[in-house]
């Protein structure tokens, strides 16, 4: 009798990785990476171009040959006044912001929490305030600050500032009140507070974040504000440092400073990269608030 012989089982085929999930890992990777070039590209042959000597300025080379601090010492030489220059820019660009974050927090806080009529209607306004472009109210600023002796002051820059800043700051701060767990104000009312009390005590510190966010992008916008600056500054007073660099001038009158408006612009931009560089985690957690509920 013949015993059955078992059957050879055909061996398992190995599982087969997920190419396509390899493959959109490495595009998203790729696509990250040239975004990020991108970016700081302009910045990079910003810093290649101050270390160049005047005379080596317009060669093609990605690193300096002989790198040279003479036009850093340009920049902060007496002829120029760019010391002036950036205590002007801070000036301007810290009162913008507080004014901006005072007025745009008490606002958003209005808009969310008040039972205020036709809310989309006041925010579809701040919107289109945002919309509208500065170069268009610059003739009629003028005239007006000329005939209030605003021209050449610091009030002249800053309430233009304030006024386009503040539609991004309440619309950044609207969307994130809008997020907060508001049974912790009705408990802190519970409790005895009243409503600005638990405003300051309790709303204001969840929306860190949003706030640090909203000063630094308000900070930086105006930091960069020019065509109203050029306008209402007409000495060094309060002359910015972005109309200062538009007026540097070479060794002579047919030379254009390019390495020295190359350093300047390193130095306004370096305060800036490490300013969010510090503050880097509230940003993100600024901009995200609100994406994900669960």
């Amino acid at each position: 009798m013949a015993t059955p012989t078992a059957t050879a089982e055909p061996p398992v085929a190995p599982a087969r990785t997920r190419a396509p999930l390899a493959w959109s890992t490495a595009a998203l990777y790729l696509g990250v990476g040239l975004i990020v070039l991108y970016c700081l590209a302009p910045f990079y042959w910003m810093l290649v171009s101050s270390l160049k000597a005047p005379n080596t300025i317009f060669d093609n080379h990605l690193l300096p040959v002989d790198p040279s601090p003479e036009n850093y010492r340009a920049v902060f030489g007496g002829r120029n006044n760019f010391g002036y220059a950036l205590r002007n820019s801070l000036v301007i660009a810290t009162t913008t912001t507080l004014i901006a974050l005072s007025a745009g927090i008490c606002a958003a806080y209005a808009l969310v929490r008040l039972a205020v009529r036709g809310k989309r209607a006041v925010l579809g306004a701040v919107l289109a305030t945002a919309m509208f472009p500065g170069v268009a109210i610059v003739t009629p600023l003028f005239q007006l600050f000329a005939r209030l002796g605003w021209i050449d002051q610091y009030q002249s820059m800053i309430i233009p500032d304030v006024s386009f800043a503040l539609p991004l700051s309440i619309w950044i701060l609207h969307g994130f009140l809008t997020d907060l767990p508001w049974e912790l104000e009705e408990a802190a009312r519970i409790d005895g507070c009243s409503p600005g009390q638990a405003f300051r005590h309790v709303l204001l510190p969840l929306a860190a974040p949003a706030v640090v966010t909203t000063g630094i992008l308000v900070f930086i916008q105006a930091w960069n504000e020019y065509l109203i600056a050029s306008v209402m500054s007409q000495t060094l007073a309060t002359q910015p440092v972005t109309v200062a660099i538009a007026k540097f001038t070479g060794e002579s009158q047919f030379q254009q400073p390019f390495g020295t408006q190359m350093a300047a612009g390193v130095v306004v931009t370096i305060p800036l990269i490490i300013m969010v560089l510090l503050v880097q985690r509230r940003i993100v957690a600024g901009l995200t608030a609100g994406a994900i509920k669960g």
